[in-house]
């Protein structure tokens, strides 16, 4: 499994431009990771610092060069504000796995902007990092993340097969196999 990311690849969908994170997004970024609506989901404190925000930009650099995580930002081709973020990581070499994580500005919700992300971060897992298998966990309350991962060939994991259930703990496990290898 391909895991470089040197050059950083920027992305392009036909409404969006997925880039690299650097400390000018740290204001929308802290603002995105502040907001009630995004959190009420996600395993993490419910605001950053500017400093904490800076100091997340140099850790993502870092699991950038160290080929162990990707984190894009989301902006719109016509306006380069990150509304939204998208990463692959905890990668298993062996298992050639990654897993996907997304969160997206509650006023860019419903229009079908995440689900273009994720085509073609699958796109880019799939065939330029040569992945065989895409992970994602998600809250067994959070339809709208359940509903996008089923929109885009996701399948839930049952039977624990790829997570297993103590590690999952409360969230639901989807996955996606490349049936091309």
């Amino acid at each position: 499994m391909n895991t470089s990311f040197t050059p950083f690849p920027d992305l392009q969908t036909d409404r969006l431009l997925l880039r690299r994170l650097d400390k000018n997004d740290c204001v929308q970024l802290q603002e995105l990771r502040s907001d009630e609506k995004v959190n009420r989901y996600l395993k993490r404190p419910k605001s950053i610092t500017i400093d904490e925000c800076e100091a997340f930009v140099k850790m993502i650099d870092g699991n950038l060069n160290d080929g162990i995580g990707a984190f894009w930002v989301i902006t719109q081709k016509t306006d380069n504000t990150l509304i939204g973020t998208v990463c692959l990581w905890n990668f298993s070499i062996e298992n050639e796995t990654a897993d996907l994580g997304y969160e997206l500005s509650p006023a860019y919700q419903g229009q079908g902007i995440m689900l273009e992300v994720v085509e073609k971060i699958i796109s880019y897992a799939f065939n330029t990092m040569q992945a065989k298998t895409i992970l994602a966990l998600t809250r067994p309350n959070n339809e709208g993340s359940r509903n996008l991962l089923k929109r885009s060939s996701f399948q839930q994991d049952l039977d624990y097969q790829y997570v297993n259930k103590e590690d999952a703990g409360e969230d639901v496990v989807y996955f996606l196999l490349d049936e091309t290898k």
